[in-house]
């Protein structure tokens, strides 16, 4: 039985629509499953005009990361008042990869040093090119291997001439080094006309570390637990304390003294801690290296020096020397 029809309750009117708002087809036009090319597809496939709008999202999005990269710089130039950002010289993008056997985990990155809040964790270090610090090398490609780590060297306007092995003492520099996003840690080296080694971590919270021995033990932490046992931290504080004031900066008869004590010490265990490598190691190797004396020492430092080098973490340090 067909329906009764009901009349229009008004006529067809006619409404001045605003011109300041865009306009959208209207959907009551569309007959059957077909559709205009003003409409999304209906097939799966994804309309090209919003493949266009993607595309400029992802540009946006790029050139976001790259002018968050130069703000983060500029801060750290405030806060951090030594470096020159238009004499960047280097960086470099290390990789995250399997951590050494050699040396134990250690504690995440936001339990040493604090949650990050979106800023990448930055090392800033001050060093004097007329003394190169063999020991921070070491430690810096050990850290590449733990961590995904942008690496910067800068030069500081207080120093005319720094030699070209200097400059590209951490790597080369990487294409990607704007997006600092996609790092964990950030180590920046500032050749500078100091009077000793300088490391600035975080401005507000953190008073600056001097020395290249007590800045050496504050970057191995990030790589390794100090030993629980007093008697054995102790150990290793006081081989780090005798690399770098008697070994480095002693008289021949201190040295000749350390050299005896090394000897000793590695005639009764494989690493000067015991057992395990340590930073006392990384620090007389780096010490003993830098006197030259490494080639006149007794047997067991010998062995002991070769040890070191098969580890393979040293290669920075010696490629610095030659």
């Amino acid at each position: 039985m067909s329906m009764y029809q009901v009349k229009p309750v008004c006529s067809d009117i006619k409404i001045d629509l605003p011109t300041c708002m865009y306009k959208l087809p209207n959907i009551h036009t569309r007959q059957g499953n077909s559709c205009s090319s003003d409409h999304a597809l209906q097939n799966g496939d994804v309309d090209p005009a919003v493949k266009a709008l993607e595309a400029r999202q992802d540009e946006i999005m790029r050139k976001l990361y790259e002018l968050k990269a130069a703000v983060e710089g500029l801060a750290k130039t405030v806060t951090t008042p030594d470096a020159d950002l238009d004499v960047t010289v280097s960086s470099s993008l290390s990789s995250q990869s399997s951590s050494c056997a050699i040396l134990k985990a250690t504690k995440n990155l936001d339990a040493l040093l604090g949650k990050d809040l979106g800023a990448l964790r930055d090392i800033v270090i001050n060093a004097n090119p007329a003394q190169p610090p063999l020991t921070l090398l070491v430690l810096h490609s050990l850290l590449c291997q733990h961590y995904r780590v942008l690496t910067t060297v800068h030069v500081h306007s207080s120093v005319s001439n720094v030699p070209p092995q200097l400059l590209s003492c951490l790597g080369p520099k990487h294409a990607d080094s704007y997006a600092r996003h996609m790092f964990q840690l950030g180590f920046t080296l500032i050749w500078k006309n100091v009077p000793k080694l300088e490391m600035k971590f975080s401005v507000r919270n953190m008073c600056p570390i001097e020395g290249e021995a007590n800045i050496a033990r504050f970057l191995f932490k990030l790589l390794a637990p100090y030993p629980s046992d007093p008697a054995l931290a102790t150990l290793v504080d006081s081989w780090v304390d005798t690399a770098f004031y008697q070994l480095a900066d002693g008289s021949t008869k201190e040295r000749a003294a350390v050299l005896r004590a090394l000897n000793s010490a590695l005639g009764r265990a494989p690493w000067l801690s015991g057992p395990e490598f340590s930073l006392a190691d990384i620090a007389c190797y780096c010490c003993l290296l830098q006197t030259g004396s490494s080639s006149s020492t007794a047997a067991n430092v010998q062995r002991w020096i070769k040890s070191c080098e098969n580890l393979g973490h040293f290669g920075p340090a010696r490629l610095l020397l030659k």
